[in-house]
């Protein structure tokens, strides 16, 4: 595939952060881009709502129609692509970003969180796949891609934040579920995961502030390899744990440098995102 110019992508989330980042590397291209998304007014912690983000995406020039609405919420999710096929005709790519983190462990996990982060990860990747399923299926490069990260069963990572890493791996898994269900179909289903933390407000706020900022690299990184994996033929690649950095080295992409947070930052010296060994 040559780029994303008229392809229609339905993310969850993307008011900021990572998925505005994928959504704004598609625009540059000409994509549509639908954006499921809670945020209708500003979080007084995190800036950026599904409107700004919109307005951002036609800026960048891309297509773009803002949908408030839960990925909790069955109805939300079913208007969400009626909505989307009713704007642009079809849908190319789910694109699986909205996600709920809480590190605490097993004991100090307040159960209401521990439901969020299931609901959200888990059953909002499927439900809101699902629910496309249909539409992808008339895509002539049909994707599903999910931000989370390969089932390491390292007791280092299963037991860092049990709760957690229930809610991420259920997100891979259902993934792979998915790849393996509609791959006759020709529906590809991976998931996308970085080597080192991503500027984000997640890591700002609850990773480790300035100090973890500083030794990340920024959400391009992730668009940029989000983009590689877009535009490959579905049936070339599907049911893979993809890694950011080894996409982007597969696509010819060797130096990193122009994607730390702070420029001029050694790849040695940055901080090592979870789950990874």
């Amino acid at each position: 595939m040559s780029g994303l110019e008229g392809r229609t992508i339905l993310m969850s989330g993307g008011s900021r952060g990572i998925g505005l980042a994928i959504a704004l590397r598609a625009a540059a291209d000409g994509a549509n881009i639908a954006l499921l998304a809670k945020t209708d007014t500003p979080h007084p912690r995190m800036e950026g709502t599904v409107h700004t983000a919109a307005e951002r995406i036609r800026e960048a020039g891309g297509n773009a129609l803002p949908i408030v609405g839960d990925v909790r919420n069955d109805d939300d999710i079913a208007a969400a692509v009626a909505q989307t096929l009713e704007a642009f005709g079809g849908i190319d790519v789910v694109l699986n970003n909205a996600s709920v983190i809480d590190l605490a462990g097993s004991l100090g996990l307040a159960a209401k969180k521990y439901d969020l982060m299931q609901d959200v990860n888990v059953r909002g990747t499927f439900m809101l796949s699902r629910a496309a399923v249909p539409a992808l299926q008339e895509s002539t490069n049909p994707h599903i891609l999910s931000l989370s990260p390969p089932l390491n069963l390292s007791p280092k990572w299963l037991g860092a934040h049990t709760g957690y890493t229930l809610a991420k791996y259920g997100m891979t898994m259902t993934t792979l579920g998915l790849a393996a269900e509609f791959g006759e179909a020709g529906i590809a289903a991976n998931t996308l995961w970085p080597r080192t933390t991503i500027a984000t407000a997640a890591v700002q706020n609850l990773l480790g502030g300035d100090r973890i900022m500083a030794v990340s690299r920024t959400p391009q990184i992730y668009a940029d390899a989000a983009y590689a994996v877009l535009t490959t033929p579905s049936r070339q690649l599907t049911g893979q744990t993809l890694i950011v950095e080894d996409v982007l080295e597969a696509a010819g992409v060797t130096d990193l440098s122009g994607y730390a947070a702070v420029p001029g930052t050694p790849d040695e010296a940055l901080f090592p995102d979870i789950f990874l060994d």
